[in-house]
């Protein structure tokens, strides 16, 4: 008996991943001591797949199947986050894309999906290790193909796949003697079960059996960090062509151990444990176009894990004294910046080195300062405070992540839901050509009016209204709910009003939102959520 795949059906699917996930969450984090005991894997795998499930809800079920597989693929390996999420999502992306979505699936399909993923993702992965997440896949593989093979369902050869996983996830212990020691089955592993367990829920409605109960011997921090293990771990997107990653895989093996390099079509996640940092992201510009870069020292984060109260604080690049104030407003410690006064990494490193303060997340909120406020980040974190630099491009990205901030929640969770915030806020902006030149739009002369999406020139025209406009247009998306609109100093009064009205007349259903920004060189920065 075959199945047949849905829009509705796929959409509840990977929303109940993303929820069983956050019901597991703690006691995946608990199990977490391969290949670092940062207590984190649960977290990471929750973070990756609640992407994945945000970017399908946004389209709906009204959308095709296709449009709706595309859009989670991309969602987890863009957001996937950490050890388990990178290899989650190559998993879930392996097995989506070797299934007929348009037509009738069988066994046969299951079971040649879950073996071309298991492959992909022991290929992702520098030094494959048994024990772990990848051991439990292998076992899934197995149990979809004994069941293709016995001419069962495709529902049957999801629940076998499960079944096996299951099997495959006890004998992790006796498969690995770190996990045997902690008395704890692999977290990654647990992970898959998770995702497989809800699968075959979705499918059949039968619940499958809880996996037994371990308590984890208690993992006193720095436990892999004192044998010689790399003391970071560094992921970011990658931006390439695809026959740049094996030398990419090559020279990051040389740098570390845990690398996982996923993706494809040009755009790659890469995550590797290393000491020398600057070094694994020069093997990036090497192959391409590195962003979204992220460090994590384990012994930091180790330690900041087990303190239980500490003081938090957002540190915030703004310019134009409305935009400061708002950030001051929202209990941010601002540094304003001007053309004319750029922030520089002598104050960018004081600043972070004399915040008062255990924990701090910056928002640097212009693109050339990311790099400034992580190089500054570095530094601080060897000398004990706990630092995430979330890369904001532009000003009104910075304020939505301001808006979710909650300094009472775990560090963890405030920085995904401020990057989570951010990073769905698309961002564009207009300005005045000073002089003639050739933009990404086409020519321009001085006094044209430039609008920027993206931090790339999208249009040149000569109206302010008519080029804000056709910005707001090229951010609005059908699940849009507000616009944000700042105003500069040499924005015209009634430029922001006419804009509203014309917002209000065209989408209805949008929310639009007017605040005096006072930035210089920009009448207006837009921001679309």
């Amino acid at each position: 008996m075959s199945l047949r795949l849905g829009p509705a059906p796929f959409v509840r699917w990977t929303q109940l991943c993303a929820d069983a996930l956050a019901s597991t969450r703690a006691e995946i984090d608990a199990l977490n001591v391969f290949p670092v005991p940062d207590s984190d894997t649960g977290t990471n795998a929750f973070v990756t797949f609640a992407a994945g499930a945000e970017a399908v809800a946004e389209l709906g079920s009204e959308a095709d199947l296709v449009t709706l597989v595309k859009a989670y693929r991309d969602g987890l390996l863009t957001q996937a986050r950490g050890n388990s999420g990178v290899i989650m999502s190559q998993l879930v992306r392996g097995s989506l894309s070797g299934l007929p979505i348009d037509g009738e699936v069988t066994a046969e399909h299951v079971a040649a999906a879950f073996e071309r993923a298991t492959k992909a993702a022991y290929e992702a992965v520098g030094d494959p290790q048994e024990g772990t997440i990848l051991s439990v896949a292998a076992a899934a593989s197995r149990g979809a193909r004994e069941a293709a093979d016995a001419g069962r369902s495709a529902r049957d050869a999801f629940s076998a796949a499960a079944a096996a996983a299951r099997e495959g996830l006890a004998r992790t212990p006796e498969q690995m003697a770190l996990l045997a020691r902690a008395g704890v089955v692999d977290a990654g592993g647990r992970v898959l079960v998770v995702v497989l367990d809800t699968t075959e829920q979705a499918l059949t409605g039968r619940v499958a059996p809880h996996v037994k109960a371990v308590v984890p011997v208690p993992v006193e921090a720095g436990i892999d960090l004192v044998e010689g293990g790399p003391a970071y771990e560094v992921m970011y997107l990658l931006d390439g062509d695809d026959d740049a990653i094996p030398e990419l895989r090559t020279a990051l093996q040389k740098l570390g151990d845990s690398l996982v390099v996923v993706g494809g079509e040009g755009l790659w996640n890469v995550h590797v444990h290393v000491d020398d940092v600057g070094a694994a992201i020069e093997a990036g510009l090497a192959a391409g176009r590195p962003r979204r870069i992220a460090v994590t020292h384990f012994a930091d984060q180790i330690s900041t894990q087990r303190t239980q109260r500490r003081r938090r604080i957002v540190i915030a690049a703004t310019t134009g004294d409305g935009i400061t104030a708002l950030c001051d407003e929202s209990g941010a410690v601002t540094m304003p910046f001007s053309r004319t006064a750029p922030l520089s990494h002598d104050v960018v490193a004081s600043a972070l080195a004399t915040a008062d303060a255990d924990e701090v997340v910056v928002l640097p909120n212009n693109h050339r300062y990311v790099g400034l406020f992580e190089a500054a980040a570095k530094t601080a974190r060897e000398a004990g405070r706990r630092v995430a630099v979330i890369p904001t491009h532009a000003q009104v990205q910075g304020l939505a992540a301001l808006a979710v901030h909650d300094p009472g929640i775990d560090f963890d969770d405030d920085v995904v839901a401020m990057s989570s915030a951010a990073g769905s806020t698309a961002h564009g902006a207009i300005t005045v050509a000073t002089e003639p030149g050739i933009t990404m739009a086409g020519p321009c002369v001085a006094g044209d009016v430039l609008g920027v999406v993206s931090g790339d020139f999208a249009f040149v025209g000569e109206g302010p209204l008519e080029v804000a406009a056709q910005v707001v247009e090229r951010l609005l998306t059908p699940s849009s709910e507000l616009v944000t609109v700042v105003c500069g100093h040499e924005a015209d009064e009634d430029l922001a009003t006419q804009l509203q009205h014309h917002i209000e007349r065209s989408r209805p259903d949008v929310d639009v939102a007017v605040y005096a920004g006072g930035q210089e060189h920009y009448p207006l920065f837009i921001a679309v959520e």
